[in-house]
């Protein structure tokens, strides 16, 4: 007879798999438990901050653990009741999926900790917290989701958060850029809708790994390179990329500055991972027939772009179309399509969703010192605040892509795998819109923190600086930090972003990871 220890510890080997399948999908069950705990406190605002941050703090932890241990053993799947895919809603994280949820949880956390000083007890009782909860639920949901319906309601539910966050105070200027915010997403959202149901009735499928499987002996008699073209569209509106890219720039700027770092750095990232997602995994053939438009419109996402925060003046919208560029960048490496330029792209989403998140919180700080969100308005930062002002500067250096940061490496790497296929002008188009941005962070250096102040009809009271307010300096610090760490040690990043695009590329762990028995019925 074995010793009960012996037993127990047989039972603990057996259960680790099943227990560590659960991380793939807590990140969402832990977001939408602690919203529906901030709305059970909802009289006791003064509880949602802390509630809020170690719901965010858990998050991060979770989403650490499960990219250790997607990255060790390949691709995890889970699926809830006995309902086996490809009937069931299977949640699957590759390395791709994981990296992207953590870098959210991250950036969510410094925006969470920057909230606490920039949401006022009005926005607290309007829901803040509760909507950030909601929020994370649908971007780890996205990102997570083994299932194309299912990735369709999570960006629904991401809508209906966003919508929250975006009218957060109800003023006239925030309810317009919600218009237009509404109206765009909900074009794309319509067309991702009938995109799914010609995929269904396509494959008679809605499970990713089920469709990567079938896919190519379906490609002589179904009409593929149309339902992809459909897809590409609907996340082409999601990630803002041109010609649908005017709204961005016309709704980011009026929701409190927290919001707009939100959207900003996670938003726009969730359409171009379900682009990339669909277009290299599941479509990579039609993918490639329609390389030359994908191509096209990021030369012009990213010059647009570019030129667009050369002439703005006032800093929210010029970090808008930053982000814009950014797009641009990230679609490069999906037209290319190589694995060296997916992992360009994954590189490049990683870092635009730090620096981006980061770059709208400096404008926030920027506008509350300098009492002022025009540059015509702002001057001498850089000697009322030169720790900020320092934070500021690398975070401009890092979005132009200039050494030693974190927005280089992902440049390097699509501009040599633009060349290696012999895309010049693509290339040529990613180096002149890093240099008109360079040229428009390096007028908001001069003009806001260089230049002195000159006592104009300021738009707002500005605030003396006393102290650094931990809650600022937190988030700030950290997101810079990172940029950093990215630009000087960028072996781990670029290692796991490579390892990400070998498995689109390569999707037979992911198909194995829902599928072990084999192919599906």
């Amino acid at each position: 007879m074995a010793a009960p220890s012996t037993d127990l510890s047989a039972a603990l080997v057996l259960a680790a798999p099943a227990i560590a399948d659960w991380l793939v999908v807590l990140p969402v069950v832990l977001m939408i438990g602690v919203g529906a705990l901030l709305m059970m406190v909802r009289k006791s605002v003064r509880l949602h901050g802390t509630i809020a941050i170690t719901g965010l703090v858990l998050l991060v932890l979770l989403d650490a653990a499960l990219l250790m241990r997607v990255s060790i053993q390949g691709p995890v799947t889970m699926v809830m009741g006995r309902w086996l895919p490809p009937f069931g809603i299977a949640f699957t994280a590759d390395l791709f999926g994981s990296l992207m949820a953590l870098i959210s949880a991250v950036v969510a956390l410094a925006a969470g900790v920057f909230a606490l000083r920039d949401i006022d007890a009005g926005g607290r009782r309007y829901g803040f917290f509760p909507f950030l909860m909601l929020l994370m639920a649908g971007v780890s949901g996205a990102f997570l989701t083994g299932d194309i319906f299912n990735l369709y309601v999570w960006f629904e539910v991401l809508l209906i958060s966003s919508f929250g966050l975006l009218i957060l105070g109800s003023e006239p200027e925030q309810i317009d850029g919600a218009l237009k915010y509404a109206v765009l997403n909900l074009i794309g959202t319509t067309l991702f809708l009938i995109a799914v149901g010609y995929l269904y009735a396509i494959f008679g499928t809605l499970n990713m790994a089920d469709i990567a499987g079938k896919a190519s002996g379906l490609r002589v008699t179904a009409p593929l390179v149309t339902l992809t073209a459909l897809f590409i569209l609907a996340f082409a509106m999601k990630a803002a990329a041109f010609p649908v890219n005017f709204w961005l720039p016309a709704s980011y700027h009026t929701p409190r500055i927290v919001v707009s770092a939100l959207f900003g750095g996670l938003l726009t990232k969730v359409g171009i991972y379900a682009l990339i997602r669909v277009t290299v995994m599941l479509f990579p053939v039609e993918r490639e027939e329609l390389s030359f438009i994908v191509a096209i419109s990021a030369a012009l996402t990213m010059v647009i772009g570019a030129l667009g925060a050369l002439a703005q003046n006032d800093l929210r919208r010029l970090v808008g179309y930053v982000v814009i560029v950014g797009i641009g960048n990230m679609l490069a490496g999906v037209a290319i399509g190589t694995p060296a330029a997916v992992s360009g792209s994954i590189l490049y989403a990683l870092h635009s969703v730090v620096t981006m998140t980061a770059l709208y919180l400096v404008a926030g700080e920027a506008a509350r010192l300098g009492g002022a969100w025009t540059l015509s308005a702002l001057g001498g930062l850089y000697r009322c605040a030169p720790w900020f002002s320092a934070a500021s500067l690398t975070l401009f250096l890092a979005a132009a892509g200039l050494p030693p940061l974190s927005g280089l490496w992902p440049k390097l790497v699509l501009l040599k795998a633009s060349l290696d296929i012999g895309a010049w002008w693509l290339a040529a188009a990613i180096l002149l819109s890093a240099f008109i941005v360079t040229m428009a962070l390096a007028r908001v250096f001069l003009l806001a923190y260089w230049r002195p102040r000159s006592e104009p009809v300021l738009e707002m009271v500005p605030e003396p600086v006393t102290a650094i307010d931990w809650r600022i300096a937190w988030p700030l610090g950290c997101l810079t930090a990172l940029s950093i760490l990215f630009g000087l040690f960028p072996e781990t990043v670029l290692d796991l972003s490579q390892r990400a695009a070998a498995g689109l590329a390569e999707p037979s762990a992911y198909i194995g990871s829902v599928f072990p028995g084999g192919a599906a019925p």
